[in-house]
């Protein structure tokens, strides 16, 4: 292993270009997209000046609850877009996000996806499996042991990633 080997970043595993949605979707446009995709969610774009900015996140689980309330209690409500159902300001990663990161933001928040975002663009997504495959492969090639003896967490670090900490002044 070399002396300056370092973690995989986030841009090595993640999935470039992911499908995406808009905001202005209907629950049933983005409920067919997700099914239609086999996907189990989607970031929600805006394409102002030309990129894809991130501004949600929207899941199975977010158009099945919209969806459900509606039918179960049958009250008149205005039409659920991705905008009303989508959760805003999502957790993101950037590409240079190393491997352990990710992986401690997905296991410990119960994330199943990340969108890595650069400067709020959307440029790619991470699913728990590309997590497990990236550290699968990560561990296979330096063996355990080297990788407790190189790679020792620095707790202080883990603990920011996990808790927004106040800087000490």
């Amino acid at each position: 292993m070399s002396e300056h080997e370092q973690p995989p970043l986030a841009s090595s595993f993640m999935q470039a270009d992911p499908k995406t949605v808009t905001a202005e979707m209907s629950l049933d446009e983005v409920t067919d997209f997700l099914l239609k995709n086999k996907l189990s969610n989607a970031p929600v774009v805006s394409h102002a000046h030309g990129a894809n900015l991130l501004i949600g996140f929207v899941s199975e689980r977010d158009c099945l609850a919209a969806m459900t309330q509606a039918d179960f209690y049958g009250s008149p409500a205005p039409e659920q877009t991705v905008r009303t159902i989508m959760r805003s300001s999502p957790i993101c990663v950037t590409p240079e996000t190393d491997l352990f990161s990710v992986a401690s933001l997905l296991i410990n928040h119960g994330y199943r996806h990340l969108p890595v975002t650069d400067q709020g663009r959307l440029v790619g997504i991470i699913s728990r499996r590309d997590v497990l495959q990236a550290v699968a492969q990560f561990g296979q090639r330096y063996g355990q042991a080297q990788l407790l003896e190189k790679f020792r967490p620095d707790l202080s670090q883990l603990i920011n990633i996990r808790y927004l900490v106040p800087a000490k002044k």
